[in-house]
């Protein structure tokens, strides 16, 4: 394949020669519910021979085995239930509306209570699913339904801060692929010779717009009322700063949690990644002049273990039915719970996300591996205080469905996802069309904040079906770009790859993936493995299911992609 092993180069090379400069608008639309349920899967429960917890559900009771999990990502908000089998029992999800600001390059928002909304909404909908198909009813032969469990995934590294008196937040939330802190991290940089190689050092991450910390330094610069709050000694106890999953909890206990688990707080440039707790000089070194209280942080805890149960007030319309009290006893980062859902829980297993971005992440066990190779060291995950913390390897993209989504939204060359793989197979070549989707910088390996997505090799004989095979191709070249880098600074040579995430779905992009790797690509029977992720670490903490050798025996792959293309092509 002579034609990879001078991408990584070309990648840097065509951001300085681009024919075509291209960056998103905003997009504000009303999004339909879709709303799926299987009373099949719910009516075939069988209670499984586990242990219960102190506080799980009356295991009497064939569906009090069930497990919800909310993903709350960058394109929309989901709810899931899944059975003690690991099947889909019913789903919701909602499409987030994605703040640009057209004055503002690369700022990209979320609305704190659109987050909220969508979620209620998307709970509430299965809800009401239940109570359509007459479940909560207690109609025979299935006993009225209780959720023994419910675990979060969310985006990472999307940063918000509120106010705990009010609840009211200061400002909109600053999505993890925005770029408005390229200012703030150029100052970290020089304010010290060593900062780059003390925050990968400490942290394991390199100073970058990414992540939580320069963004609450941002909140802090430009939002007046959040610096005098914080700047006042009384006031300074009422101010929350927090990732997604922080805001998710926080209102579904009505307030009485303002946590994290440690795989989301990995990410804020702020946590020890030996200790797994914030350090105030790691917060100075980030937000000065500004003093942060470690008290507007939210509480680390473990990702599998008790994060407080839904509160009866929070807004559940169906609260006393299938979500009453139940307990919130599970939290993970959105590609450290695909982790997990892929059962990647040894050295050296590893799994690729394809979702609005790309996510490459392999289990290092439980020592930190320093990446030399522009990769990052953070969290995998830690199952209840006295676990071991288990840590992993990742390479980031910012964009590969979101790319798709340009296509559709921005230049109209598709309807859906689905059409990129029909105009793609319609070519057998890309004719010399690249497409470099750095609509908000480089990611892992290079960060580049200041990258530009750029399309080159055009002539007047290339039409959608190339721009569309470009737009796949891209996201296969970038995942050969980190599986590369994770091998060298792992020593491990992965002779296969489990992937996930909707762009699983697109058959040609997984063969054209396979054939850049030159492994196997293996996709799995249930393809919601963040929120099954979520779900395991949330049943694992009420015993629904006993150990992690009892989920691995869950997994299971449907289709291998086999590598096909012969050496020069």
């Amino acid at each position: 394949m002579p034609m990879i092993l001078f991408l990584p180069s070309l990648l840097v090379l065509l951001l300085d020669q681009a024919l075509l400069q291209v960056a998103p608008i905003l997009t504000a639309q009303a999004f339909p519910m879709q709303v799926n349920i299987d009373s099949s899967v719910l009516r075939s429960i069988q209670v499984p021979n586990t242990p219960s917890s102190s506080f799980s559900s009356s295991s009497s009771n064939p569906s009090s085995q069930l497990i919800g999990a909310i993903d709350q990502g960058t394109s929309s908000t989901r709810f899931l239930v899944f059975t003690p089998r690991g099947q889909i029992a019913a789903s919701a999800q909602l499409e987030l509306r994605q703040i640009y600001d057209p004055e503002h390059e690369g700022w990209h928002e979320h609305s704190p209570e659109e987050l909220w909304e969508n979620t209620l909404a998307c709970m509430n909908a299965v809800g009401d699913a239940f109570r359509t198909e007459g479940l909560l009813a207690g109609h025979d032969p299935l006993p009225p339904p209780r959720l023994a469990a419910i675990g979060i995934t969310n985006q990472r590294e999307t940063t918000l801060a509120w106010n705990r008196a009010t609840g009211e937040p200061y400002h909109n939330a600053i999505v993890w692929d925005d770029t408005r802190t390229h200012d703030v991290v150029k100052s970290i940089l020089s304010s010290s010779s060593d900062s780059e190689s003390f925050f990968r050092s400490k942290t394991g991450l390199p100073i970058a717009t990414y992540f939580a910390g320069s963004k609450v330094k941002w909140l802090l610069d430009h939002v007046p009322s959040l610096r005098e709050d914080v700047r006042d000694p009384e006031k300074r106890r009422e101010v929350c700063f927090g990732t997604v999953d922080s805001w998710l909890l926080w209102k579904l206990t009505r307030g009485r949690t303002f946590a994290t688990d440690v795989s989301n707080a990995s990410r804020w440039l702020f946590m020890d990644l030996k200790t797994c707790r914030f350090e105030k000089e790691l917060v100075d070194r980030i937000c000065s002049p500004h003093d942060v209280p470690l008290e507007c942080l939210p509480e680390i805890r473990p990702s599998s273990g008790a994060f407080g149960s839904v509160d009866s007030t929070c807004g559940l319309k169906s609260n006393d039915e299938l979500f009453r009290d139940v307990p919130l006893s599970g939290v993970l980062g959105d590609q450290q719970a695909a982790l997990f859902g892929q059962t990647a829980f040894h050295p050296g297993e590893a799994k690729n996300t394809y979702g609005t971005g790309l996510f490459l992440m392999m289990n290092t066990g439980t020592q930190p591996v320093p990446s030399a190779h522009g990769l990052l060291t953070t969290v995998a995950y830690r199952l209840g205080r006295d676990g071991d913390v288990v840590y992993a390897l990742e390479g980031s993209v910012s964009h590969s469905g979101s790319t798709l989504r340009w296509l559709r939204d921005q230049l109209g060359l598709i309807s859906s996802a689905a059409d990129s793989e029909t105009y793609a197979s319609e070519t057998s070549h890309n004719q010399g069309l690249y497409l470099v989707p750095a609509f908000s910088g480089l990611l892992s390996p290079h960060w580049n904040d200041r990258a530009r997505a750029c399309i080159v090799g055009m002539t007047a004989g290339h039409h959608r079906g190339h721009i569309c095979r470009a737009a796949l191709e891209a996201a296969c070249y970038q995942t050969r770009e980190i599986f590369d880098a994770i091998s060298m600074d792992s020593g491990v040579e992965l002779r296969a790859l489990n992937v996930d995430g909707g762009g699983t779905v697109n058959r040609f992009m997984m063969q054209f993936q396979a054939d850049m790797l030159g492994v196997e690509v293996v996709r799995p029977v249930v393809m919601e493995t963040t929120a099954l992720g979520a779900a395991f670490v949330a049943g694992l903490a009420v015993g629904v299911w006993r150990d992690l050798d009892e989920i691995e025996g869950l997994w299971a792959a449907e289709e291998r992609f086999v590598p096909r293309m012969e050496e020069g092509e």
